[in-house]
């Protein structure tokens, strides 16, 4: 198989109208509130999700423009393979997001914990399973040293 269509299913509302008011990982900006609007055709598929806290976002970098194999994570100056950071520029463009639910309308899914660029083209949701998609005893990589002792770093926007 040598090609894949996908369409987007909506389109995710946001604040961050650029990206280096966007920091590193939703969490890091709780407060903030954005939301996704689908397609009507997709809009009943929203049914039920309002019964879990949060969703896993699935979507199209539509502004990135480059492919790299490598690249400099947000948090440090080393370089490290594409798959081992979660930068835009990479093969297919494909973001994921876990955001937190607060309220779902008609064609209209509001959340907070937001990373994502207004505009984006939203590709799929999942809802978050607490007894799927967490898991003990990790580890994570070169982020580790960032996070010693409970602590947050500094650079938690992008610039």
């Amino acid at each position: 198989m040598n090609r894949i269509i996908m369409h987007p299913i909506g389109v995710i509302r946001s604040p961050y109208k650029e990206s280096k008011d966007i920091p590193i990982q939703g969490i890091f900006k709780s407060n903030v509130e954005a939301w996704v609007e689908l397609k009507d055709k997709y809009a009943e598929g929203l049914k039920d999700l309002d019964k879990f806290s949060h969703a896993i976002l699935i979507y199209y970098f539509h502004k990135s423009e480059r492919e790299e194999i490598k690249g400099e994570p947000f948090l440090e100056q080393n370089s490290h393979g594409i798959f081992a950071i979660r930068s835009p520029n990479r093969p297919n463009h494909i973001g994921l997001s876990i955001v937190k639910i607060k309220s779902i309308k008609r064609d209209k899914m509001y959340f907070t914990e937001v990373d994502i660029l207004d505009e984006t083209p939203l590709l799929d949701i999942k809802p978050y399973v607490k007894y799927f998609d967490t898991r003990k005893n990790v580890v994570s990589g070169w982020l580790d040293k960032h996070f010693k002792n409970g602590d947050i770093p500094d650079k938690t926007v992008i610039k």
